[in-house]
C-alpha cells in the first residue's frame, strides 16, 4: 500500500502554491481517506482522497494535511502513521515523519496521534479555517474544537471571530483546469481503455457471458500497469443497456442483440478514463440498430464539435438533444415540433441523462457546471465527457401525446462516450483511438 513508487512532488508543490495563494490568509484541513471495512476484518482496496492526493501525492491511509498561508516557515504540515515494524510486517512499509518532509515536501510532520494537541496551534493566527464538514468525522470533532477555541480568543484579542468554510470551492477549481501533465495522464487513460474496448469487442460473441467480456477488459487494464477500473464496468447485453448503470454483468449474449459497454481504467496515480461503445453481439446491426446507432453517433460527433473556449457543458448537452430529437421525429419515435418536444422534456422516456461530466481524478470530476445564474463557460485545460444515448424500454411511461413505441425497437439500448479536453483553438479527443464508426462496429 505505502512507500509505492514516488510520484513526481514537484508538481504537488506547484499545486501547493497555488492552492495558499487562493487561501489567502485562511487555513485548510484536508485529511485523506481511511480504510473501509467491506466484511469482517477485510477491506476494500485503498483509494485516497482526490483532493488530498491532487495537494500532497501521500498515498497512505489515516493523515491529515493542514495548508496554513499564515505560517510562511511551516505553511505544509503532515500528520501521518508513524513507522511501526510490527504493523508494517502485515500491511506494507510506511513513509513516517521523516518520509513525509523528504520526500514530499512537507515543511514539517507529526504523528497522527499528536493531532489532537497540535491542530489548535497550527491554526492560531489563521484568518479562518477551510474544512469540509461532513465527510471526516475522525477529524471532525478536532477541527470543530480547535475552531471553537479559536472563537474564544478572538474578542479578548480584539479580532473577528473567523470563519469556518468549505474549501471545495477554491480547490475544486484548480482541479477542474487541468494542468499538461494532467492532460497527458488522462490521455494515457484514455489509450488504455480504448485498447480494452477493442479487445472486448473482439471477443463478444453469442453465447458468452457478460462477465468473460469485463474480464478480458479489466484483465487489460491490470497488465498496462492501472490500478484497475475506475468504476463498475458496465458491460450490458440487450436490453440491459438500457439501464445506465447496469454491473450484474451476469447475463448470456445472445444473437441479434447488441453490447454496450462503459470501462475505463484507473491509472496508479488516479487519473481516469471514461469510454462508452456500443456494437452488434453477432457484428452485424439490424435495420433498427443500425438507424438509432447512426443518430447517436451523429448527436455524439456534434456535441463533440460544440465542445471549444467560451462555450458552455449546457450548450453541448443541448446541441446532442437537438440532433436526437429531429432524429427520434424523423423515425416516428417522437411526434411534433424539434422545439415543442426539446421545451417539454417530451424526449426523456428516451434519454434520460446529461451528455457529459468533468473527467479527472474523479471519474464524475469536481467543479461547477454553474456560478450563480451563469454557466461556466469551457476554458483549455478543462476536460469533460460527451456521451449521448438512446434507451427503448418500457420502463418509463411514454409522455402523453407522443406515439407508442413499437415493439422492433424495444429493447435496444446505445451510449456513445468519448473523453474531450478543451484547447485553445477548440478541443482534443482523448479517447480518439477508440472506434466508433458504423462500419468499425461491425464484423
Amino acid at each position: 500500500m505505502a512507500a509505492t513508487a514516488l510520484p513526481d512532488v514537484s508538481i504537488h508543490a506547484e499545486r501547493r502554491a497555488r492552492f495558499l495563494q487562493q487561501l489567502g490568509g485562511a487555513a485548510a484541513v484536508i485529511p485523506a481517506a481511511p480504510l473501509v471495512t467491506h466484511h469482517a476484518d477485510c477491506e476494500y482496496p485503498f483509494r485516497q482522497n482526490s483532493d488530498f492526493w491532487y495537494l500532497t501525492g501521500f498515498d497512505e491511509p489515516d493523515a491529515v494535511a493542514l495548508f496554513l498561508p499564515h505560517r510562511p516557515d511551516s505553511p505544509f504540515v503532515l500528520f501521518v502513521q508513524p513507522k511501526q515494524p510490527s504493523a508494517e510486517v502485515w500491511t506494507g512499509v510506511r513513509w513516517g515523519t521523516e518520509g513525509a518532509v523528504d520526500q514530499f515536501g512537507a515543511s514539517a510532520a507529526h504523528p497522527l496521534s499528536e493531532l489532537p494537541t497540535r491542530l489548535a496551534d497550527y491554526l492560531e493566527g489563521a484568518e479562518g479555517i477551510a474544512f469540509r464538514v461532513g465527510r471526516h468525522p475522525a477529524v471532525e470533532p478536532l477541527v470543530l474544537q480547535a475552531w471553537g477555541q479559536q472563537l474564544d480568543r478572538a474578542p479578548r484579542r480584539g479580532g473577528a471571530a473567523l470563519g469556518l468554510v468549505a474549501p471545495c470551492p477554491l480547490l475544486h477549481a484548480l482541479r477542474l483546469r487541468k494542468g499538461e501533465d494532467e492532460l497527458e495522464r488522462l490521455r494515457e487513460a484514455g489509450r488504455i481503455s480504448a485498447e480494452a474496448h477493442e479487445l472486448a469487442r473482439q471477443v463478444a460473441r453469442p453465447g458468452r457471458n457478460e462477465r468473460q467480456v469485463q474480464a478480458v477488459i479489466e484483465q487489460h487494464f491490470l497488465e498496462q500497469g492501472a490500478r484497475g477500473p475506475a468504476y463498475g464496468s458496465i458491460v450490458a447485453g440487450g436490453d440491459n443497456a438500457c439501464v445506465l448503470h447496469y454491473t450484474a454483468n451476469s447475463a448470456l449474449l445472445r444473437d441479434g442483440d447488441l453490447l454496450l459497454i462503459d470501462a475505463g481504467c484507473s491509472l496508479a496515480d488516479y487519473y481516469n478514463g471514461d469510454i462508452t461503445r456500443t456494437f452488434p453481439v453477432n457484428g452485424r446491426f439490424s435495420a433498427e440498430q443500425r438507424e438509432l446507432y447512426a443518430l447517436v453517433l451523429s448527436a455524439q460527433e456534434a456535441a463533440v464539435a460544440a465542445v471549444a473556449p467560451g462555450h458552455t457543458a449546457e450548450a453541448v448537452h443541448m446541441t446532442a438533444v437537438r440532433v436526437l430529437v429531429e432524429g427520434l421525429i424523423e423515425l416516428g419515435l417522437l411526434s411534433g415540433s424539434v422545439d415543442g418536444v426539446i421545451e417539454q422534456g417530451a424526449f426523456r422516456h428516451l434519454y434520460m441523462h446529461r451528455t457529459g461530466h468533468w473527467l479527472g481524478l474523479d471519474v464524475h470530476d469536481v467543479g461547477a457546471y454553474r456560478l450563480g445564474e451563469h454557466p461556466v463557460q469551457l476554458e483549455p485545460g478543462m476536460v469533460l465527457t460527451v456521451e449521448p444515448g438512446l434507451y427503448v424500454s418500457d420502463r418509463l411511461a411514454v409522455p402523453e401525446g407522443q406515439p407508442a413505441i413499437a415493439e422492433r425497437w424495444k429493447g435496444i439500448g446505445i451510449r456513445i462516450e468519448d473523453d474531450v479536453a478543451v484547447t485553445g483553438r477548440g478541443h482534443e479527443v482523448l479517447t480518439a483511438t477508440a472506434l466508433k464508426s458504423l462500419s468499425a462496429m461491425e464484423r
